[in-house]
């Protein structure tokens, strides 16, 4: 295995919760480490984009690797320069947020050789919540036009079934049923299955069957601002 950062790739469906839990992982990151930096690859999402949590980021310490600032709103396949620095540097723990589906998979291939050196670990974050995903058949072609596009495996599963603010643990339940259904079906671990915040006090109801992990909200909807 080729020495460099310690990276996880973040993938998965359009709409699926990629940034938010993205920017979860960099905070939790950053309390153990010194150096944490995400990079925004999401060329797909015009709503979330982790390059819209710079603040959240100067305020944790953790580096934004992501297109300029006049390029922000542009959905280009826009790879920053700064990236390879830090792919090459052990000190870092590095979270990629890439696009949703297998175009924005596809900016993760200009890295395939350092990526497939270094053996990160590669996430496929489920929303069964979302149309073509919300059953069997479409989140296994999804996950499988992700690993054809950026040429590499998925190492584990994340249900992070929900629907925003409206969630409930019954949300959460049947997604994870469906995450367990494609982790068996596949052979893929299924890391942790997420709860948002609010329904914390509700996590023994959902760990008996995953791991679980309660994130914070940091990004919302223009609508919502």
């Amino acid at each position: 295995m080729k020495l460099g950062a310690d990276i996880t790739i973040i993938t998965g469906h359009f709409g699926s919760g990629k940034t938010e839990l993205s920017i979860n992982l960099a905070i939790d990151a950053a309390r153990k480490r010194d150096r944490v930096a995400v990079a925004d690859l999401d060329i797909v999402n015009p709503y979330y984009r982790a390059r819209d949590a710079r603040d959240i980021f100067l305020e944790k310490g953790i580096e934004l690797i992501a297109p300029a600032e006049r390029l922000a709103a542009a959905d280009l396949p826009i790879v920053p320069g700064d990236l390879s620095r830090v792919i090459y540097d052990p000190a870092y723990k590095l979270i990629v947020d890439a696009g949703g589906d297998k175009d924005g998979a596809t900016a993760l291939g200009q890295f395939y050789n350092e990526w497939n050196e270094m053996k990160p670990e590669v996430l496929f974050v489920l929303n069964a919540n979302r149309p073509y995903v919300s059953n069997l058949e479409g989140a296994m072609d999804t996950l499988k036009k992700i690993e054809k596009a950026s040429r590499l495996r998925i190492t584990g599963i994340i249900n992070n079934s929900n629907v925003g603010n409206e969630t409930t643990v019954q949300d959460v339940a049947n997604g994870l049923k469906l995450s367990m259904a494609l982790s068996d079906q596949l052979g893929i671990p299924l890391v942790y299955t997420v709860l948002p915040q609010h329904l914390e006090k509700q996590a023994v109801d959902i760990e008996w069957a995953a791991p679980v992990k309660v994130i914070s909200r940091y990004l919302k909807l223009p609508w919502e601002m």
